[in-house]
């Protein structure tokens, strides 16, 4: 397969998870399906935009670029054709970079929410009841939540959806950063990417 091709291929992948990516950060801003009457009750990180800029905004570049690099030539340069396509593949390193800076970061943030868990209403208001990820592996401890709606489940299925899809974000820009280090050194096609030299 050539390197072009299986950039698209990448790029594919990538949209539909930045979309999903989007949807849970935007879902994260009404707490257990409910909205509330004071944004301050909402928990912090989900203001981080994690899930919208880090994995959705952000991870719509690299995938762009991966979706035209098929059949970008960049015209050539120096007489040489592939010259274009090597660019363009260098190019695309690049914009891979970004893409895991932003995968990066919606995982780390998405890391720290479950471990702090939600913010949620508690006997004393709205508070953090949890503390160092103590409610992951006793689910007893929920209860403490009164409130808004099931927020300690909506807030783990959310943000572990976010980690999840972040981490594979990461694993396939970093695939991009090597595919795209083939394509510079040999080329869009060439006889070691199983492909034949387009003539």
């Amino acid at each position: 397969m050539c390197s072009g091709s299986f950039a698209k291929c990448l790029g594919i992948t990538l949209i539909p998870l930045a979309i999903l990516c989007t949807l849970a950060n935007i879902l994260l801003f009404f707490p257990g399906g409910k909205t509330v009457d004071n944004n301050e009750n909402i928990t912090d990180e989900v203001w981080y935009f994690g899930g919208l800029m880090g994995s959705g905004v952000l991870m719509i570049f690299p995938a762009l670029v991966f979706l035209g690099l098929k059949n970008n030539d960049c015209c050539g340069c120096c007489g040489n054709e592939s010259c274009g396509k090597r660019f363009a593949m260098f190019t695309s390193i690049i914009f891979a970079a970004v893409g895991l800076v932003g995968a990066g970061y919606s995982f780390i943030v998405s890391a720290i929410a479950i471990d702090r868990g939600p913010k949620c209403l508690t006997s004393e208001g709205y508070n953090y009841p949890f503390g160092s990820g103590d409610y992951l592996s006793n689910s007893t401890l929920w209860e403490v939540c009164k409130g808004p709606g099931d927020i300690v489940t909506w807030h783990l299925t959310l943000f572990s959806m976010l980690l999840i899809m972040g981490a594979v974000q990461a694993v396939l820009c970093a695939v991009q950063v090597i595919n795209g280090l083939i394509g510079t050194i040999c080329g869009d096609c060439c006889g070691c990417c199983g492909g034949d030299r387009p003539v």
